[in-house]
C-alpha cells in the first residue's frame, strides 16, 4: 500500500513551513496545542502532495486557515482539490479566515469545539 499520510519527501516543505506559520496560524496554534480543547492537533500535517495546517488524526479533522494565498487566482481550484483529497480518506475539513481568527478567535474556537463534539458521538 502507497503511503498517503506525512510522506517523507514532504518533510522538508512541512518543516519549513512549521518555522514560517503565518500569524493567524500562530495564535490558532495556542489554542490548539496540547489538547487544549480536548484532542490533540498536528501542525503541517500532510496528505497525498498537499500539506494541511491543522489535523486531528484521531478524529480525522482538518484545519485550514485561509490567507492571502488563498485569495490568489487558482487558489480557489486548489482549495477544492485538497478538501475532495481529505474527504475521500474519510477526514472532515473546517476552514477560517485570517479576518476570522484575529476578529473572533473565540467565536472560531467554539465552532471547533462544537465540530469536535459532533464528531466524538
Amino acid at each position: 500500500m502507497t503511503r498517503v499520510f506525512n510522506k517523507s519527501k514532504e518533510t522538508f516543505k512541512r518543516k519549513q513551513l512549521r518555522n514560517k506559520l503565518p500569524h493567524a496560524e500562530v495564535v490558532l496554534w495556542s489554542k490548539l496545542k496540547g489538547k487544549q480543547i480536548g484532542c490533540k492537533f498536528r501542525r503541517q500535517y500532510s496528505v497525498e502532495k498537499f500539506v494541511i495546517d491543522f489535523v486531528c488524526s484521531e478524529l480525522k479533522l482538518a484545519i485550514e486557515v485561509d490567507g492571502d494565498s488563498h485569495y490568489t487566482e487558482g487558489a480557489k481550484c486548489r482549495d477544492s482539490a485538497r478538501e475532495r483529497i481529505l474527504e475521500s480518506y474519510g477526514t472532515a475539513f473546517l476552514r477560517f479566515t485570517n479576518r476570522e481568527i484575529y476578529e473572533n478567535l473565540n467565536g472560531v474556537l467554539i465552532k471547533i469545539q462544537q465540530f469536535i463534539k459532533r464528531l466524538k458521538k
